[in-house]
């Protein structure tokens, strides 16, 4: 395994912005999540390697969905207290229009931009949040694949459809 070892929070996150914004400079991807250009190249090195991204930098749709679909077993969510956050998951916009949402506060990642109350629910990576904030498309991925690793099976089923269709599928 020349020494790169297995996926990271960090290496979903940047495919993610790949599928959203397709392939980007190191610096780029960098800047736009929070992450040093080193970090962004060693994570999409990590999802070369993994089969998530090809040598040229585009997506293998497939595996990314196979990934993200077990997201709840080798990164779950923790879930914490009332705060104010960003929407996630079922709470999310691209999930709240399907009628999934209960009469209970859902999932946010906390952040001090947020505009929500519900319960905390810890993001993929640490700047997930501040860089959904300024993609809309991302902010759409990271809250779908939020739903695989907290929703119940309606709700998981659910993402997986809407993320086969934004990923091309």
């Amino acid at each position: 395994m020349n020494g790169m070892g297995m996926l990271r929070a960090q290496d979903i996150l940047v495919v993610l912005k790949v599928i959203a914004s397709g392939k980007s400079s190191f610096a780029e991807l960098g800047r736009s999540l929070g992450l040093s250009v080193s970090q962004a190249h060693s994570a999409t090195k990590r999802a070369i390697q993994a089969g998530l991204l090809r040598e040229d930098g585009t997506v293998r749709g497939s595996a990314v969905l196979e990934v993200l679909t077990a997201l709840r077993y080798y990164m779950p969510a923790e879930r914490g207290s009332e705060v104010r956050g960003v929407p996630t998951a079922f709470s999310a916009p691209v999930l709240a229009t399907e009628e999934i949402a209960t009469d209970l506060r859902g999932p946010v990642w906390p952040h001090p931009e947020g505009t929500e109350r519900g319960y905390a629910c810890s993001p993929l990576y640490k700047t997930a949040p501040t860089a959904a904030l300024q993609d809309p498309a991302l902010y759409r991925l990271l809250a779908l694949a939020d739903a695989l690793r907290i929703g119940n099976a309606r709700e998981r089923e659910l993402a997986q459809r809407l993320l086969k269709e934004a990923i091309g599928i």
